[in-house]
C-alpha cells in the first residue's frame, strides 16, 4: 500500500491526484489488475469525473454547498456537518481497472481528492493488487 500525502488550501476544493496514483501503479510493476484508492477521512472524499474543464469540478462543489450548505443548525458541535454529508454523499473510495500497466479511464477522466473541511493536510491510500488477488 502507497500512501499520497495532500494539503488541501479551501475549505471546499477538487484536487486531482491521478498523476500520483498512476505512478502508484507504476512503483506496484503490475501490468494488470485493479487499484483502490481510499480516503480515511470523514470529511473529505474520492471520486473520479471530467478533467478536461475545470468548471465541471466547482459546479459540483456549487451544486453539494447548495445541496448540504454550512450552518450552525446542525447537532454535531464542531460546526463542520455539512462537510461530514457531503463526504459521505460522494464516497470514501473508488476502484479502477489497471491493463498494460497503466489506470484504465475515459478521455475526460481523473481521479479527485474532494476536500470539505479544508484547509488541511490529508492522506489518500493506494492499494494495487495482481490480476486474480482482491484489492
Amino acid at each position: 500500500m502507497e500512501s499520497i500525502s495532500i494539503n488541501s488550501k479551501r475549505r471546499n476544493e477538487f484536487i486531482d491526484i491521478t498523476s500520483f496514483v498512476q505512478e502508484a501503479v507504476k512503483n506496484a510493476s503490475v501490468e494488470k489488475g485493479v487499484c483502490l484508492v481510499f480516503c480515511p477521512h470523514t470529511t473529505a472524499a474520492i471520486t473520479i469525473n471530467e478533467s478536461a474543464d475545470p468548471a465541471v469540478c466547482q459546479d459540483i462543489v456549487n451544486y453539494l454547498n447548495k445541496l448540504v450548505p454550512a450552518s450552525r443548525s446542525y447537532l454535531h458541535a464542531e460546526g463542520n456537518s455539512d462537510s461530514h454529508i457531503k463526504s459521505s454523499l460522494v464516497g470514501a473510495s473508488e476502484k479502477l481497472i489497471i491493463e498494460g500497466g497503466r489506470l484504465v479511464l475515459g478521455t475526460w477522466q481523473a481521479i479527485y481528492f474532494c476536500e470539505f473541511d479544508g484547509p488541511r493536510s490529508r492522506k489518500v491510500y493506494v492499494e494495487i493488487a495482481r490480476e486474480g488477488h482482491h484489492a
